[in-house]
């Protein structure tokens, strides 16, 4: 039985300002459903079908595949589900056209000699970028002994994040950091750098909390405009040192951390910080700088005290 009214497939396709085959491709799929049929067989649609096409439209002219847009019209609250995948997706899919457009300008605007070896570095990193390489390198260099949560949370502070918009200089630095940290003669023993104090002589974990504690120090007072020399953040620095060795600070123990510091930053490190400094967000404390600037400041204090 039909209702008096209903719409021919022409008049509801007339109605909605589509065409006839859309209208009948949806109701194949099933998203329009029929009032009935009339005496002649050919499909009658009710009056709630113009705006159930309508919304049809909308969502495909969002390009919701219709998978979704099934969702959509078969639960009501199923719409935010829906819009915030499709954000979520689309964040992506802008991440690597960005990422695309920054390592394009990058190999232009280079110097013809330079373009092959670029070409090279980009090539061996994924589009957009992963940080897991990163990642996994300072896993493998941390001390066996720390716990797990102390080296998740350094590997979260060491680890820069990758910049929303990046420029064709930042591309470079993450293409360079890549390849360092994946070259295999890194991860060897003798390329591995030294450990921060003598190896079976210091607690890891009181160390790498230690140091925590006064890189935030730190931070916050250079934000402040304070030197470090004379401040807090120095003290707790060492103490951090000497805290991990079961001893006290002391002028002596400070004069025999210098070279110890000097030695556990190497060259593989000094390169990653050198490369990584720039990927950080402004004002997001980079740990490499922090640690050269207490390092720097321990110095200074040693040596003038020996004066």
């Amino acid at each position: 039985m039909v209702s008096e009214e209903s719409w021919s497939i022409g008049e509801l396709a007339r109605r909605a300002g589509v065409g006839v085959k859309t209208v009948r491709y949806y109701s194949e799929r099933g998203l329009l459903p029929e009032a009935g049929r009339s005496p002649g067989g050919h499909r009658r649609y009710g009056a709630g079908a113009v705006d159930r096409l309508l919304l049809i439209r909308s969502l495909r002219g969002l390009d919701l595949p219709l998978p979704e847009v099934e969702r959509v019209l078969a639960r009501d609250e199923a719409l935010e589900e829906v819009l915030a995948g499709q954000l979520r997706e689309l964040g992506s899919q802008l991440a690597t056209l960005r990422w695309r457009e920054a390592s394009l300008r990058l190999l232009r605007d280079c110097p013809p000699g330079e373009r092959a070896e670029r070409l090279r570095l980009i090539g061996a990193v994924s589009v957009p970028p992963d940080t897991a390489a990163l990642a996994r390198f300072w896993r493998r260099i941390l001390p066996v002994r720390l716990p797990a949560r102390v080296v998740s949370s350094v590997v979260d502070a060491v680890v820069p994040g990758l910049p929303a918009e990046p420029g064709p200089g930042q591309v470079l630095d993450f293409a360079r950091l890549h390849a360092l940290v994946s070259d295999p003669r890194v991860h060897l023993p003798g390329a591995r750098p030294a450990p921060p104090l003598p190896a079976g002589e210091y607690r890891p974990a009181v160390l790498y909390e230690g140091l925590a504690e006064a890189y935030a120090l730190a931070s916050t007072e250079l934000a402040a405009g304070r030197a470090l020399r004379e401040g807090t953040a120095l003290d707790c620095f060492v103490g951090a040192y000497a805290h991990a060795r079961g001893t006290v600070d002391s002028p002596g123990f400070r004069r025999g951390l210098l070279p110890l510091l000097a030695r556990s930053e190497g060259p593989v490190i000094t390169r990653y910080w050198k490369l990584a400094t720039g990927l950080f967000a402004p004002g997001e404390p980079v740990l490499g700088a922090l640690h050269h600037h207490l390092s720097v400041a321990l110095r200074a204090q040693v040596e003038a005290g020996a004066r």
